[in-house]
């Protein structure tokens, strides 16, 4: 169903491949919009309990999209630096294949308290007390992955 990477060597193993995942600071999260054309986000995000997630305000253009189409696509890009002598680039990718929902309550407040940890690790009590005042603003989305794979150029 999903096609393997093309360049073997490439590949990242599994461990990398999940470590980038974590790691990366935002990603670009791509769509079948109604008008023949592709929509992509860049979006923060975390990755916990094997899943991705995001927060967005509760409407907008990326929610129509998933309301007809929820299977996606997600790029994380990382450690990248020019090759000017190979005519090349060095990087880290992570592309991930799966379906988005909306998550409620438990789920959505852990995974908020997890942006705080990885996006404002300093200011938790100053976070919290956002997170408090703002969630019923905010709609989470996760991404339940059913395919990804890494690759790399060194």
């Amino acid at each position: 169903m999903f096609k393997e990477i093309r360049r073997k060597e490439r590949k990242m193993d599994q461990e990398a491949t999940l470590q980038l995942l974590k790691s990366g600071d935002y990603g670009v999260l791509s769509m079948a919009a109604n008008n023949d054309y592709a929509y992509g986000v860049p979006l923060s995000y975390v990755y916990i309990n094997g899943a991705i997630y995001f927060h967005c305000a509760t409407e907008g253009h990326k929610l129509e999209i998933l309301g007809r189409n929820n299977k996606v696509s997600f790029c994380v890009v990382g450690q990248t630096k020019p090759l000017p002598e190979q005519f090349s680039m060095r990087y880290q990718s992570v592309i991930v294949f799966g379906k988005i929902e909306e998550v409620e309550v438990e789920e959505k407040r852990e995974s908020l308290i997890a942006f705080l940890k990885k996006y404002a690790t300093g200011n938790m009590e100053k976070g919290m007390i956002y997170l408090e005042k703002n969630q019923d603003r905010t709609k989470v989305l996760k991404l339940t992955i059913d395919h990804l794979s890494g690759k790399n150029r060194k």
